[in-house]
């Protein structure tokens, strides 16, 4: 190489030095770096980071995520959201200021999701408009308005004595295997073609039990409305405790759009056992049967966002429906109490009652709706009423009778009665029964139809009645959904189309 040439080079060289030293310009980036101290189950303890805000995530190695939970004044408890068995300590931690948040939106209905909204269900990524902090603050009593509308279950017993409105919090608890996801489930399912949008909220269930509650919906086309939020079982206990939250941000978003949502957390026993397992982590200290002292905050901040919003705000309404499992029938047990005073009224599954077989096993006397009446249609009111002092009544003398006491006939009558009422609100899973069926088989019980039909063959005399739903009057189906009382003449109606229904069935009349 000539030397001109080799010049020519270094003087390019160093003019292109001079001008990137002439053009650069130094910026000055800060970022808080921390260090894991210690890591236990789910648990992590990060020191460096004094700045970091509550609830806030940072994020670990390996793409792992936690969120802060105790600010104290040297250390900061972290709650981990994810598999921790790489992380170990002097790993770095560094913050991301911003809250846990989750994606909303239509593209998650028809969706199984985690509680990160992570898709479970090997359709592809999730479609969403945005992202919601998991924890929001609840809406203002200014921007809600009283529960007016019926929220329809299918199930007799309930839509009958214990009715639910949108927009309200109704407990369901009882023992283990009393059919208690059954009724949620069933409710889910009866709300196709209802406009109500659903979300089931699995929290730390079975992988095998969730996946055949999802294959059930399938079946039954409940999931093209239906949004499934689950953390499984061996899942940490900072996902599980994450769940409902997210499950219900998932749900203010159709309901801040104007839509009628309903949510199911099964359960929140899970739930709770959950935040002790994280508190006693933490080492917060634990109080009344071994739980901190804010499992109550947790659970009524969290259910208090269900409610109805007024016009102005959408006209939109997020209706709860916790579930909670009881230990021997001990409703007075710590966490029961505490959601039976947070919720608007409870539904019992009684052992007892499901151990003879009366499915589904409400107690209706330990049950009660604080709202729903007030949401009820017009024409279960009067019949709801008779129905509930008609069952009491049997089920006190039928108490009595077992003593061996002599009746009378009109005793003899109302006990008969009270086993007809009995066997009419038995009801197989998944077969929710429309409103015009429900009112034609209760107005037909409460004026005596079924007094003549033979007990095992009510259940047939049932079915037969429920297909004559088909010839009820325009008129009286209009006055029905319209929330209008019947009148004597509707009821005449209904009574005869019920009579009309088993009057040519000989063995259904040969019972004295």
């Amino acid at each position: 190489m000539r030397s001109t040439d080799l010049d020519q080079i270094i003087d390019d060289a160093f003019h292109e030095i001079s001008s990137s030293k002439q053009n650069y310009d130094p910026t000055i980036q800060f970022s808080e770096k921390g260090i894991v101290k210690n890591v236990s189950a789910g648990i992590a303890t990060v020191t460096g980071l004094p700045g970091t805000g509550f609830e806030e995530l940072l994020e670990f190695p390996n793409n792992l995520y936690g969120m802060a939970f105790n600010l104290d004044v040297d250390e900061i408890g972290v709650v981990l959201l994810g598999r921790n068995d790489q992380l170990q300590a002097g790993d770095p931690v560094l913050r991301t200021h911003r809250v846990a948040d989750i994606p909303v939106g239509e593209g998650l209905i028809g969706r199984v999701v985690d509680s990160l909204g992570n898709p479970m269900d090997d359709k592809g990524p999730i479609s969403f408009q945005q992202r919601y902090p998991i924890e929001r603050p609840a809406p203002p009593i200014m921007s809600r308005e009283a529960v007016n509308a019926p929220l329809q279950t299918g199930i007799k017993v309930i839509d009958a004595i214990i009715p639910i409105g949108r927009g309200q919090r109704e407990l369901i608890l009882g023992d283990r295997q009393t059919g208690k996801t059954s009724i949620a489930i069933d409710t889910i399912l009866n709300q196709h073609d209802k406009n109500v949008l659903c979300v089931y909220c699995a929290i730390g269930q079975r992988t095998a039990a969730v996946a055949t509650i999802i294959s059930e919906l399938q079946e039954k086309g409940a999931m093209e409305y239906t949004v499934v939020v689950f953390s499984e079982g061996n899942s940490s206990p900072g996902l599980q405790y994450l769940t409902p939250y997210a499950a219900t941000s998932i749900a203010e978003y159709f309901m801040e759009q104007g839509r009628d949502v309903l949510i199911v957390y099964d359960d929140l026993t899970k739930h709770a056992r959950a935040y002790r397992e994280l508190s006693l982590l933490l080492r917060r200290p634990p109080g009344r049967e071994a739980f901190p002292g804010d499992i109550f905050y947790i659970h009524s901040r969290l259910l208090e966002r269900s409610t109805h919003l007024n016009k102005a705000n959408g006209d939109g309404s997020l209706t709860a429906l916790p579930i909670i499992e009881t230990q021997a029938q001990d409703i007075s047990a710590y966490i029961p109490t505490n959601i039976i005073s947070i919720t608007d009224g409870q539904i019992y599954l009684s052992p007892k009652l499901f151990e003879l077989g009366l499915l589904p096993a409400v107690d209706i006397g330990m049950s009660v709706s604080r709202v729903g009446g007030k949401a009820q249609l017009r024409a279960y009111r009067k019949i709801a009423g008779n129905l509930k002092l008609a069952y009491a009544q049997s089920e006190e003398l039928e108490t009595f009778s077992r003593f061996g006491t002599r009746l009378d006939a009109d005793t003899q009558k109302m006990i008969e009665r009270g086993k007809r009422i009995r066997m009419i609100f038995k009801q197989p899973e998944m077969e929710p029964v429309s409103v015009p069926e429900q009112l034609l088989v209760l107005i037909a019980l409460i004026h005596g139809v079924f007094d003549t039909v033979p007990l095992d063959k009510v259940t047939k005399a049932e079915t037969l009645i429920k297909r004559k739903s088909s010839h009820l009057p325009d008129e009286v189906l209009r006055r029905i959904f319209a929330s209008e009382p019947l009148n004597k003449e509707d009821e005449r109606t209904i009574v005869s189309l019920a009579k009309e229904a088993i009057v040519n069935i000989p063995e259904l009349n040969s019972y004295e």
